[in-house]
């Protein structure tokens, strides 16, 4: 039987092309498309997405330790403590095989109000140099069946110890990893995934008693119906964010190694937006590999240190989440949201988003390409509700912000199935978002995350 198309959105870049999009590096993992379904799917009222993350002192105390302990503190996490023994992990992108003393948590079993057919799972943490770590999940399904573990991501914050890495090729016949997202192969089967555990190991050189600190682990569970439509939302009050407007169409052919260079940066340039408006940036040591020519380096940082060596691209979500909460007193995580009027909440309250959308060219007017998927951020909305953008495919920083049509914008990036200019059937991510916030985050602020399952 022939696989469904996954939702994972092809990260590539946004390139004009006669309205169809530019497959790039990215389309290497695709899964074949579908064949056509009914254009109107019914619009469910229920919540369609579950958010669990473990946070707390008392979360990391409530989760299985095998030598890992929990530390508590402003910002409480979990860190090695007696190693549980070592390990040889052979990297298979440099071929180099190297001892690891390792040490395991694992969450307590969650049953997501929404039993899902995807699961995403994101992580904040500290990786000193000499640690890495690594996330799985395994779950069970509604006919009461188990899943294997499923390794979600080998992520380190430097590239000097592993190369950071998604697993290709898991999966147990009912359920895939489409690089950083759990899918069920078939949900018109009506199989789902009813409960779930996170599994962390975290890694160090052996003797050296540092330790990888994991503040933040958790997923997105979801079941958002097949649709080509999703019905209109009224406007709300409009506000504008002043976040930093960076271009990565002037990185094209800067760092051809991390995904071709600009033209596939899209996601990392729109992470460095959002750092930046929150304060953070690198260093200046840290930016000193840099050509000094290049003007803003650090988007090719940003590029570099969320490059997924296994995906050959810059487009792993949670590797560009756990990026951002690199910098000192961010969250970061990826999740879906319902509706445009969650998303003018989190606008309203101060906190900008960065969205994955694919579209042809006439779908999005004044955008000027098509794309087989493209992040941007959104900062703000028009008085007549209109999407205010950082949209990194542009020529020019100067030129990044953009205004989109309301009802055009809200239904390109909440919708799960679309049309290419073949008429073939793609995939849509259906509301998939990156939201980076300040761990102590104003009322306001705090009050619309925790109405999300975020805080």
């Amino acid at each position: 039987m022939a696989r469904a198309t996954t939702r994972r959105t092809l990260l590539g870049a946004a390139i004009a092309a006669a309205g169809t999009g530019a497959l790039t590096t990215a389309a290497r993992a695709a899964a074949p498309p579908t064949a056509p379904v009914p254009p109107t799917a019914p619009v469910r009222t229920a919540r369609l997405v579950d958010n669990r993350f473990w946070t707390s002192y008392t979360d990391w105390r409530c989760g299985s330790a095998d030598g890992t302990r929990a530390v508590a503190g402003r910002r409480p996490g979990v860190v090695v403590g007696r190693p549980a023994g070592v390990t040889d992990y052979t990297d298979p992108h440099t071929g180099r095989t190297e001892p690891w003393e390792y040490a395991v948590w694992v969450s307590p079993e969650h049953r997501p109000a929404v039993p899902a057919t995807e699961v995403i799972a994101s992580w904040n943490a500290h990786t000193p140099a000499g640690t890495w770590l690594q996330a799985e999940l395994s779950g069970t399904y509604s006919d009461g069946t188990a899943t294997p573990w499923f390794v979600m991501g080998r992520w380190a914050s430097g590239d000097g110890d592993i190369r950071r890495t998604s697993v290709d090729g898991q999966t147990d016949g009912r359920a895939s990893i489409w690089t950083d997202t759990f899918s069920v192969d078939d949900p018109a089967s009506g199989l789902r995934l009813a409960a779930y555990r996170l599994r962390l190991t975290l890694y160090r050189r052996p003797g050296s008693g540092l330790t990888p600190t994991v503040w933040r682990l958790g997923a997105m569970a979801s079941d958002v119906p097949d649709r080509f439509t999703v019905p209109p939302t009224t406007p709300a009050p409009a506000r504008e964010l002043a976040v930093p407007r960076y271009s990565q169409n002037i990185h094209i052919g800067r760092y051809p190694e991390y995904d071709n260079g600009g033209e596939a940066w899209c996601s990392p340039t729109s992470a460095q937006m959002i750092i930046e408006y929150w304060g953070r940036k690198p260093t200046a040591d840290e930016l000193s590999w840099v050509d000094p020519a290049y003007d803003d380096p650090q988007v090719c940082h940003a590029a570099r240190f969320t490059y997924d060596y296994q995906y050959q691209g810059c487009g792993n979500w949670p590797f560009s989440t756990a990026y951002a909460a690199s910098y000192p007193g961010l969250n970061a995580v990826v999740t879906r949201l319902g509706s445009l009027t969650e998303l003018e909440r989190l606008v309203r309250a101060g906190i900008p988003a960065i969205t994955s959308q694919s579209f042809r060219k006439e779908e999005l007017t004044g955008a000027g390409y098509g794309t087989a998927g493209h992040l941007m951020t959104v900062v703000g909305f028009t008085p007549d509700g209109d999407v205010i953008a950082n949209d990194p495919a542009s020529d020019s920083n100067a030129a990044v912000r953009r205004v989109y049509l309301r009802r055009e914008w809200e239904n390109i990036w909440l919708r799960t199935k679309r049309y290419d200019a073949n008429g073939r059937v793609r995939s849509g991510t259906g509301g998939v978002c990156y939201l980076i916030w300040p761990v102590n985050p104003a009322p306001r602020q705090h009050r619309v995350l925790k109405s999300l399952g975020l805080a």
